[in-house]
């Protein structure tokens, strides 16, 4: 059995079209229940359903031997697991955003609203500009509009949210789409069935 994270939600199910659609399929995953743990013993396949921010950690301690995961959450957190393909899904941006009206005062430390805090460090870091993070898990925007931050560092789709709350982009800095991680030892031990699935999932997501 190949032991695939799956991130419940819009992606997942992406994903899993994907998957379905190059003979990794598994009918019993349209079922409706609460199971989270899905197998097709023809296929040699096991879906787990994990929250999306999970995944890499479900990987990388081998409860899973694949994911697909976020890029974003990749950079964030930097699991020690194989980035095997970008799946060019779930495409978005990394971006720093702030009220319509905002002017950068670099003379003073810049606030920073975020849950994304290692990327922001790193990007302004690269900028050897002084910041002070204010780590925020939802609903980031009110942090400029009510003076908690300058600005705030996130994912930006379709930028209706932003425009909606009389916020701007400033700058836009990092891709993200989905990617194929793997285990490095399921990467070692189940090689052949890993790399079919790759090159089988990068036929049908190349550009």
């Amino acid at each position: 059995m190949l032991n695939i994270a799956l991130p419940k939600g819009r992606l997942g199910d992406k994903v899993y079209e994907l998957l379905d659609s190059i003979g990794y399929h598994c009918r019993s995953i349209y079922e409706d229940s609460r199971k989270l743990v899905f197998e097709n013993p023809e296929t040699g396949v096991r879906y787990l359903l994990v929250k999306p921010s999970d995944v890499a950690i479900y990987v990388a301690h081998g409860a899973a031997d694949v994911g697909i995961v976020g890029k974003d959450i990749l950079e964030e957190s930097r699991p020690d697991v194989y980035e095997l393909l970008d799946l060019n899904i779930g495409k978005c941006r990394m971006a720093v955003a702030a009220k319509a009206d905002y002017e950068e005062d670099t003379s003073r430390t810049l606030r920073v609203a975020t849950k994304f805090e290692n990327i922001a460090k790193r990007y302004y870091a690269d900028l050897n500009r002084d910041i002070e993070i204010i780590h925020l898990n939802g609903s980031i925007e009110l942090a400029p509009i009510l003076g908690l931050s300058d600005v705030i560092v996130d994912i930006v789709e379709s930028g209706n949210t932003l425009r909606e709350n009389n916020l701007k982009v400033v700058t836009e800095f990092m891709p993200i789409s989905a990617r194929l991680i793997a285990n490095k030892s399921s990467f070692k031990f189940k090689n052949q069935i890993i790399c079919e699935m790759t090159e089988k999932l990068s036929s049908i997501t190349a550009l």
